[in-house]
């Protein structure tokens, strides 16, 4: 008797996330996990003890490509201010296929589960969370090296800057014309360079 073939669990993640990302919790089913990780309902019970604890695990892949894709912005950007700005702007760069145009997960995933799967839910809005305190941080670098007043509130800016990361993401996923959506990508990004503080000499 043939033995299954041994499953890649960064490639059963990656896979899961897709789908997830996709369908959502409740609309993704067992045999939907069957055929995209190509694997049997024991073999994914036994490897990840849950659909619950997958789609933790793969939310949590997701918060963290995030993340990482933020973090990236900045440090290869002339300024904090300039990495917002074109982190907004980046979005009406993205390819047709990519993935990161439907609405973000972690919204989707708030709405699919708030008022019935509270373990993901609580997660969902701790990931949320981070993800403002990541944006917070980096009005913070932007005051402190003088280019945005210290008068503002860098959490009030984060909070604002979050919902219109959302907006985005939102038109992306209900496929507004591309041309439409570079405009607001760059009307929302020259906001944020306008809060630029006059540089003296």
């Amino acid at each position: 008797m043939a033995r299954a073939a041994p499953y890649d669990r960064e490639t059963a993640l990656e896979s899961a996330l897709a789908l997830f990302w996709d369908k959502g919790f409740h609309a993704t089913s067992l045999k939907d996990l069957e055929k995209t990780l190509m694997m049997k309902p024991g073999s994914i019970y036994a490897a990840f003890s849950s659909k619950e604890n997958l789609y933790l695990l793969a939310l949590e892949r997701y918060f963290n490509a995030s993340r990482a894709r933020l973090q990236d912005q900045v440090k290869n950007a002339n300024s904090p201010l300039a990495a917002l700005a074109d982190y907004l702007r980046s979005f009406a760069r993205l390819a047709p296929d990519d993935r990161a145009r439907q609405a973000c997960m972690l919204t989707k995933t708030l709405v699919d589960t708030r008022s019935t799967e509270p373990s993901i839910a609580v997660a969902t809005q701790r990931y949320l969370s981070e993800i403002q305190d990541e944006f917070s941080a980096v009005f913070r670098m932007s005051q402190s090296c003088a280019e945005l007043s210290d008068q503002l509130d860098a959490n009030r800016l984060a909070r604002r800057f979050q919902a219109n990361v959302t907006a985005l993401r939102l038109a992306l996923h209900q496929g507004m014309e591309p041309a439409a959506f570079a405009e607001l990508a760059e009307d929302m990004a020259r906001e944020i360079e306008d809060m630029r503080l006059p540089q003296n000499g």
